[in-house]
């Protein structure tokens, strides 16, 4: 029987330290420069993230999972917690991860 995680219970699933850049798309600041510094299924932080707000929505394009939307949870100086839209399936997630790491 496969459980899904919770909202609350997602946000504490393990987190990969990664290296990666990406350009975000934001409804008022178009598109900038994003660093993801760890990621999980379910959430990731953003480093030198700068004139975002709590609840703000970007929208990303990952390897393997392709367009994803997140939704900002926290901001702290240049960093930040995001939360995804929706949890990245497992076997998609290892793959990207794998992605990430051959970049």
């Amino acid at each position: 029987m496969q459980t899904c995680l919770s909202a609350i219970d997602a946000r504490h699933a393990n987190r990969h330290d990664v290296e990666y850049q990406v350009i975000a798309q934001h409804r008022r600041l178009g598109e900038f420069p994003l660093s993801i510094g760890n990621i999980s299924a379910s959430c990731f932080l953003g480093t030198h993230v700068r004139s975002l707000r709590r609840g703000d929505r970007v929208s990303m394009r990952l390897p393997v999972v392709g367009w994803i939307e997140a939704h900002l949870v926290w901001a702290s100086d240049e960093r930040a917690g995001f939360q995804f839209e929706r949890l990245i399936r497992i076997d998609d997630f290892t793959d990207l991860l794998a992605a990430l790491e051959n970049k």
